[in-house]
C-alpha cells in the first residue's frame, strides 16, 4: 500500500481546515487548429493511461487517522468523467480564458475519484483549441506535474500509437487491514528510526556535513517567523480566483542573465519584484523593504525522478526589493539574498524537515500540519514557483502545443501567487488572485513586461 507523504497529505489538510480552497495545479496548453473532436482527445488520453497509474487511483483514508491515506485502484473509474468538453464565448481571448482557468480551478476536487481532470476546451480564435490539465498538488508537485505533459503529448507531429492496456482493478484493502497495517506502522516506528539514525552514524563525516546545514538552514528559517509589513497583498481570502499572465523572452532573459552574472531565476524573481512595485503603487501603498517575503518552492528531485508522481520540494523564504527603484539594483539584491539564503542551506533544512516528518508516526505529525495551518499566517505575502518545462515542442493529434499557462493555487491570507514556466523560447508568468481583493491583476502583469523591458534596456546600455 502506497501512502502519501506527509508533504502530500498537508495539501489535502489546507482544505480541509479552510473549505474554501482548492489546492490543485495547472496549466493550460494552446494547440493550433483545428480542433479535434472530444471522442479523438479522449482516445488520446486512454492511451496514456498505462504510463501513468495513478490516473485511475483515488485515496482510500486509514481508520481512526492512525496513517496517511493510501493509493487505491479506483473500480469505477470512468475517463469522460476525468476527461470534460467546454467552450470559451467569444471572441475566446484573454479575458474569456482567465475566467475559465478561474472557473474550473476554483472548484474544489472530488476526493472519491483520482485527482485529475482535463478539461478540453473550444473556442479560441484562428481554430486554437485547449487542453486545460487540473491535478491535486497531493498528487504531483510542479516538476513532476509537467513531466506528464512528456507522457500525454508527442514530440514529433506523427501521433504515438496507444500503450497497450490490461488493467484491471485490485481490490480495495479492508478497513481491518488498513487499520492493521496502520497499528504495525506506529509499533516499529522507532525501530525504522533507530535504523534511519544507524545510518547515518555509519557515515559520521556526511552526519556532520548535514547536521550542519540544517542547523544553519533551520536558523535562517527562524527569521521568517517576523510578520511582514502589512500590505493589501494579504489578508482573509474570498474564495474565488482570478486568473491573468504575461509572457517574457527567454532570450530577453538570457541576455540579462549574461549581462549581469545571474541566474534565468534570478531575472524571473527580479522582474516580479518590479511588478509587486507598481501594483502596490498603483494601489497608493508605499512599497516598503520587507513588505513582500515569498515563498518559493525548490525541488529536491534528483536527475531521472522527474516521472515520479509525488511532491519533493523543499522551500526558500527571500524578501522581493519591492522597495528598490532601480531595475538593476532590483536584480543585484535578489541575487544577494538567494545566493544567501542558499550558503545558509535554507533549502537543506527544508528537506530535512519533510524527510524526518517522514519517520515519525502518522498521527502527531497530522495534527502538528493542522494545528499549525489553523494559526493565521503572516510571514509570507506570496508563493512563487518556477518550473522549467519542455524546451522542445510538443504536439497533440498532429497540433502543435503553441502556448502553455501556468497555475498555482492561493491560500492561507495569501492573495496573489505566480507560477512561473517556460516552454521553448518563452518564459510564461501565470498570476492567481483573489476575485475581491485582487481585480487589477492586468497590473501586475504589465508591470513584469515593463521590468523585463528595462533590464534589456539596461543590459543593452552595459554591453
Amino acid at each position: 500500500m502506497e501512502r502519501l507523504t506527509p508533504l502530500a497529505t498537508a495539501f489535502l489538510d489546507a482544505e480541509d481546515v479552510d473549505p474554501r480552497s482548492s489546492l490543485a495545479i495547472g496549466s493550460l496548453c494552446v494547440f493550433e487548429g483545428p480542433a479535434p473532436t472530444y471522442d479523438e482527445l479522449v482516445e488520446m488520453v486512454a492511451g496514456r493511461l498505462p504510463l501513468i497509474p495513478r490516473y485511475r487511483q483515488k485515496l482510500h483514508s486509514v481508520p481512526l487517522g492512525l496513517a496517511a491515506p493510501v493509493w487505491v485502484d479506483d473500480p469505477d473509474f470512468d475517463i469522460r468523467w476525468h476527461v470534460r468538453n467546454t467552450a470559451l464565448p467569444a471572441p475566446g481571448g484573454p479575458e474569456e480564458i482567465g475566467r475559465l482557468m478561474s472557473r474550473v480551478m476554483s472548484r474544489r476536487m472530488n476526493r472519491d475519484r483520482p485527482l485529475w481532470e482535463y478539461w478540453f476546451c473550444e473556442g479560441l480564435p484562428d481554430g486554437r483549441w485547449a487542453l486545460l490539465s487540473k491535478l491535486h498538488h497531493s498528487l504531483v508537485d510542479g516538476v513532476s506535474g509537467t513531466d506528464l505533459y512528456r507522457l500525454v503529448l508527442d514530440p514529433t507531429p506523427a501521433p504515438r500509437p496507444a500503450v497497450p492496456d490490461e488493467w484491471a482493478p485490485a481490490s480495495a484493502p479492508s478497513a481491518v487491514a488498513l487499520t492493521a497495517q496502520a497499528a504495525w506502522e506506529l509499533v516499529t516506528s522507532p525501530v525504522t528510526t533507530a535504523r534511519a539514525v544507524a545510518g547515518a552514524l555509519a557515515a559520521p563525516r556526511r552526519l556532520a556535513r548535514t547536521t550542519s546545514a540544517t542547523a544553519s538552514g533551520l536558523l535562517a528559517m527562524a527569521t521568517a517567523l517576523r510578520p511582514v509589513r502589512p500590505t493589501s497583498l494579504t489578508g482573509p481570502l474570498e474564495g474565488s480566483r482570478r486568473y491573468a499572465w504575461t509572457d517574457v523572452s527567454l532570450t530577453d532573459v538570457r541576455a540579462v542573465r549574461r549581462a549581469y552574472g545571474v541566474t534565468v531565476n534570478d531575472v524571473a524573481l527580479a522582474v516580479l519584484s518590479g511588478g509587486f512595485r507598481l501594483l502596490l503603487l498603483s494601489r497608493g501603498e508605499e512599497p516598503k523593504a520587507r513588505a513582500l517575503r515569498s515563498l518559493v518552492p525548490v525541488s529536491t528531485r534528483e536527475p531521472g525522478a522527474e516521472a515520479i508522481l509525488d511532491n519533493r520540494v523543499s522551500l526558500m523564504l527571500p524578501y522581493l526589493p519591492v522597495d528598490l527603484a532601480d531595475p538593476v539594483e532590483r536584480l543585484g539584491a535578489v541575487r544577494e539574498r538567494v545566493i544567501d539564503l542558499r550558503e545558509h542551506h535554507e533549502p537543506e533544512a527544508g528537506g530535512s524537515v519533510t524527510a524526518a516528518a517522514g519517520l515519525v508516526p502518522f498521527p502527531p505529525v497530522s495534527w502538528g500540519i493542522r494545528l499549525g495551518l489553523r494559526l493565521p499566517q503572516r510571514q509570507v505575502a506570496t508563493v512563487t514557483t518556477n518550473v522549467p518545462g519542455p524546451r522542445t515542442t510538443l504536439y497533440a493529434l498532429g497540433r502543435e502545443a503553441l502556448q502553455i499557462l501556468p497555475y498555482v493555487p492561493i491560500a492561507d491570507r495569501v492573495r496573489i501567487g505566480v507560477a512561473i514556466f517556460s516552454y521553448r523560447d518563452t518564459l510564461t508568468f501565470g498570476i492567481t488572485g483573489d476575485y475581491d481583493t485582487a481585480p487589477d491583476l492586468g497590473v501586475l502583469a504589465d508591470g513584469i513586461s515593463s521590468s523585463m523591458a528595462e533590464l534589456v534596456a539596461a543590459a543593452g546600455q552595459d554591453d
